[in-house]
């Protein structure tokens, strides 16, 4: 762990309990005066603390030092991800996270299923735990659309990603939003809402799951 995750952190003192307590005390077997860096997630300093206190159920932390320590990739990336099987995200998130890409609007094209509902909180989580495994200092922001249409009416500059004779590779520098779709692609009228320059692919003939071809276009941009 680069840091551990803490909602309070920056202030005096910290009261570090359940999971998080298990994991310093039992898991780690930290001892009093041990110092370990945290983060909150919502600033990008890391925190100092210095173990004070060890109970049965509970620890005490105090603040010792802090500094303004940014980790982050320095290109930006915002993935628009057809809903798929949520198992499927819960599975690819973290590899997502680690490659740095910056945001996921999570969007219900044709083909989605309906049926299928994400749970963000459990998604933020497995994110949190990520980040404090790679070093980075946020997670990916996450939000949910109702359609494709509705996304691009307020998100201008969106490319689709299909099979196309226009590689990824190409577009590169220009694409900063990314529509990927589910299992069974786009439908025709989703298609019509893109110009053929906005699409682009793969330079390969095989099929992907969403959750490959996610991680390979964030790879690809990103890294």
């Amino acid at each position: 762990m680069q840091f551990s995750y803490h909602e309070n952190s920056g202030q005096e003192i910290l009261e570090i309990e359940n999971d998080l307590y298990k994991y310093l005390i039992k898991a780690r077997r930290h001892k009093e005066n041990d110092k370990i860096a945290f983060r909150n997630l919502k600033d990008t300093k890391i925190y100092f603390y210095t173990l004070v206190e060890i109970n049965r159920r509970n620890a005490i932390a105090k603040l010792v030092s802090s500094e303004e320590k940014v980790v982050e990739n320095k290109h930006k990336l915002h993935l628009v991800w057809c809903v798929v099987d949520p198992k499927t995200v819960e599975k690819s998130i973290a590899s997502l996270n680690e490659i740095g890409l910056d945001k996921i609007t999570f969007v219900y094209c044709e083909y989605s299923q309906k049926n299928f509902k994400l749970n963000l909180e459990k998604l933020e989580k497995i994110l949190i735990n990520s980040s404090s495994q790679c070093g980075r200092s946020s997670i990916i922001e996450l939000e949910v659309c109702d359609s494709i249409q509705k996304f691009i009416e307020t998100n201008d500059n969106c490319y689709l990603l299909d099979f196309s004779s226009t590689s990824i590779e190409s577009k590169k520098d220009d694409i900063k939003t990314i529509i990927l779709g589910c299992e069974g692609g786009f439908s025709s009228d989703e298609r019509k809402l893109f110009d053929d320059d906005k699409i682009v692919g793969f330079d390969s003939s095989l099929i992907l799951r969403s959750e490959t071809a996610a991680i390979s276009l964030a790879s690809k941009i990103l890294i």
